[in-house]
């Protein structure tokens, strides 16, 4: 994890340095192996399940060290959101994980994060190829979520299968649909409720499945806006799910992108640097666990002074780690102890004036939202063959 927050432009020489901070700290230990390549032999003998029980041990201490900010609205939350991290385009990586991206992107691992929206850190993580499905990586972190959680997602993860295991595994759900969804109603022969909220999804190859019943939220991008967003939603309790509670929460979602984009740009995780596929999956675990211990420690200082673990700064965070990395205790000690220095890596709260949006940006996004669901009554053969799917069941 020292190695995450050096800032070396390669893994010999971060590994040097992460060395150099270690002897500094614990002279009177044992000395580490002086070669990279012995680290990386030593790494490979943890495995995997090794990595997944500190993950398990550092969310017993997530939702304390975020103390009353771990709920908010009575719900402990999560934005689920995936992207792509870049490796070096080495033939053993390119066989390993192919290209999921445009024509000529070099290979690209897959990343699905849970983002949890009380402390601003992430709670799980998933990593495949970069072709691995977004839908499979979240399925398989639904168990690691506390109990009646609730996951707000983008329309990338909304399909029946997912939303059915989401129902049957206790938690619950926001998420948008686009498009590409055809939502039913009136498909019981009853009346739409007058807000016209009830929905039903029912894929045609699930037709031998009952349908999943749905509360479509219907939100206006803004004040007058002809733009709209429609929201889906397990949850039919209208106060303990209401509509300014859904719109908070699907504009706390974006801070999940913030978490990607600190994590590339401030952590420099946009390219990986490991030539094989082994070393390149172990080096991107690496970087998240740091990034969530970085978190930890700097969320539990910031609470602790009262303040919303939100306002934290990464950048703010790591500038204090690599100058107490750099420099031995005496020299930085007496300037404030690091739990304190920590707790002051926070967020400008200036209110800016101007847009720090580039004004020429050529990488920039341009992708179409993702549009309105098809909604309409279902017809009366599908309302009899959902009836003959009930009396089967």
């Amino acid at each position: 994890m020292l190695m995450i927050f050096e800032e070396g432009r390669n893994l010999n020489d971060r590994f040097l340095h992460a060395r150099q901070s270690l002897v500094a700290m614990f002279p009177g230990d044992r000395r580490p192996g002086k070669t990279y390549s012995g680290f990386v032999k030593a790494v490979r003998r943890l495995g995997l399940s090794a990595m997944e029980k500190m993950k398990a041990e550092l969310r017993e201490h997530h939702l304390r060290v975020a103390g009353k900010h771990a709920a908010r609205r009575g719900w402990v939350a999560f934005a689920g959101d995936g992207s792509r991290v870049e490796v070096p385009r080495t033939v053993a990586n390119q066989k390993a994980f192919g290209c999921a991206g445009k024509e000529k992107t070099g290979p690209q691992l897959a990343l699905t994060t849970l983002y949890h929206l009380g402390s601003g850190l992430p709670w799980d993580w998933r990593i495949g190829p970069g072709t691995d499905a977004e839908r499979n990586h979240l399925r398989a972190m639904l168990g690691n979520l506390p109990a009646q959680a609730l996951i707000i997602a983008d329309a990338g993860f909304t399909g029946y299968d997912l939303l059915q295991e989401i129902i049957k595994s206790g938690r619950s759900f926001l998420i948008r649909a686009g498009a590409n969804v055809t939502l039913l109603t009136n498909l019981l022969g009853v009346d739409v409720e007058p807000e016209g909220d009830q929905v039903w999804l029912w894929p045609q190859d699930k037709r031998n499945l009952p349908p999943l019943k749905l509360r479509l939220i219907r939100l206006r991008k803004s004040s007058g806006s002809p733009e709209e967003m429609c929201l889906l939603t397990d949850v039919f309790d209208r106060e303990r799910l209401s509509e300014e509670t859904v719109r908070m929460f699907y504009r706390m979602r974006w801070g999940v992108e913030l978490f990607y984009r600190g994590f590339k740009q401030t952590l420099d995780q946009h390219k990986l640097r490991s030539d094989a596929p082994e070393q390149a999956r172990w080096e991107l675990h690496w970087a998240l666990m740091a990034h969530l211990l970085l978190g930890l420690m700097t969320v539990e200082a910031i609470v602790q002074r009262g303040r919303d673990p939100l306002s934290m700064s990464v950048a703010a965070a790591l500038r204090i780690i690599r100058r107490a990395m750099r420099e031995p205790q005496r020299r930085w000690r007496h300037r404030g102890d690091l739990r304190f220095l920590l707790g002051e890596a926070r967020k400008d709260e200036y209110v800016r004036t101007s847009s720090k949006k580039a004004r020429h940006w050529p990488h920039k996004k341009n992708e179409s939202p993702p549009g309105v669901p098809k909604i309409r009554p279902a017809t009366w053969n599908e309302s009899l063959r959902v009836q003959r799917t009930y009396a089967a069941a």
